[in-house]
């Protein structure tokens, strides 16, 4: 198979090398010069590290660099049988690079976004066969990330989804299909994790490093809420959590957090700035969380909940099934288990009571139960 990757930055050429790897030849294109010979230096590094640990060897290191080669000229990738867009997340700019594209490329390829948040629907009604179009959305970095997330739009053919499942399922990924809805699987099943820890520490009921703690010693999380929002950086998650909020109608329960806004606003962004929730300076000392079993419980039954809520409410709308949920949060965001098993391992009456006792304490629509978990304590039924 011929494969063409448009834009050289990380995702892009961690997509190269998946593809590579599996023995596509891949032509990765960039406009930038500089930016193609950066990811060719990067490719090596990566290759080599990998020949050092002994994962692969330096004839599999050389079949992998030969099977990429670098282009500048989007005509270069008229011969590719499926191409795979990994640019800025702009609607419009994605929209005339596919126009583009589409007048070189053979009728059969198949045109990819690896958008994260944008309407795969959109995208495809820029090109004169949108059936063609479909959302392969890759995790960073994607040579190490199991999961792949497939979205067809309400255009797309069932052969055009049929091949790039197939296709990403060569190349040794889990493959979840996610209805064309915002934030498809991972990006919005997850924003209870930031969202509603956030809302706690407003509430007073905790500081960052007990919140953290918490969700680490007893959800088995790797990495707590504040930490992994300083790690991805707090501008890039308020605009994610700013995106979806809008895209769902401005539904309650993906309403942002102030004090997100003004630690971006701040400059406060997480590690890349040297500070955020916690101190990245030499030498810093950081915050040591408070000691309340109690207290512990208290936090990570509300963020579960929460999440678990999220991932019923996802399967009610049918956005994905429910192996593909679970397969989505363990592969793809590296959860301890899947939500839908930890509702099942709870007890759906313990959910709708968790969720029940929130609502009836702030009577806010974000703490609406789900449908499904009604319907499911109701006939005695668990999800697997």
């Amino acid at each position: 198979m011929k494969v063409g990757i448009i834009g050289s930055g990380t995702m892009g050429s961690g997509i190269a090398q998946v593809a590579a790897t599996d023995g596509c030849g891949v032509k990765l294109f960039d406009t930038n010069n500089t930016a193609l010979d950066k990811a060719k230096t990067s490719l090596e590094k990566i290759l080599a590290r990998l020949v050092e640990k002994g994962k692969i060897n330096s004839e599999e290191k050389s079949r992998i660099q030969n099977n990429i080669s670098y282009v500048n000229n989007l005509k270069d990738l008229s011969d590719s049988d499926l191409t795979i867009e990994a640019i800025v997340e702009n609607l419009e700019i994605k929209k005339k690079v596919f126009s583009e594209l589409e007048t070189y490329v053979s009728d059969d390829c198949i045109i990819a976004s690896n958008t994260s948040s944008l309407s795969i629907a959109s995208i495809a009604s820029a090109l004169q066969k949108p059936e063609r179009c479909i959302g392969i959305h890759f995790f960073n970095p994607a040579p190490l990330m199991a999961l792949v997330e497939v979205i067809p739009a309400i255009q797309t053919s069932k052969e055009v989804l049929e091949k790039s499942v197939q296709t990403i399922s060569d190349w040794k990924k889990t493959v979840a299909v996610a209805k064309d809805t915002p934030g498809f699987i991972v990006n919005r099943v997850a924003r209870p994790f930031y969202g509603e820890s956030l809302r706690i520490y407003e509430e007073g009921i905790a500081d960052f490093a007990t919140i953290d703690h918490s969700l680490k010693t007893l959800g088995g999380f790797r990495m707590g809420p504040f930490e992994l929002m300083d790690f991805i950086g707090n501008d890039v998650n308020y605009t994610v959590t700013e995106t979806v909020f809008a895209a769902f109608y401005f539904d309650p329960r993906y309403k942002p957090s102030f004090t997100q806004k003004r630690f971006s606003e701040a400059g406060y962004l997480g590690r890349k700035s040297g500070k955020g929730y916690y101190d990245y300076s030499e030498g810093a000392i950081q915050p040591t969380p408070k000691e309340d079993k109690e207290l512990a419980q208290q936090i990570f039954d509300r963020v579960l909940i929460m999440l678990i809520n999220e991932a019923a409410d996802a399967l009610f709308l049918n956005i994905a099934s429910a192996k593909d949920i679970d397969n989505a949060m363990t592969k793809g965001v590296n959860y301890p288990k899947g939500l839908l098993a930890w509702a099942d391992e709870k007890g759906i009456d313990w959910c709708v009571s968790k969720m029940d006792e929130l609502y009836n304490e702030y009577h806010e629509d974000r703490y609406r139960c789900s449908p499904l978990l009604r319907k499911m304590k109701a006939e005695n039924k668990i999800f697997f």
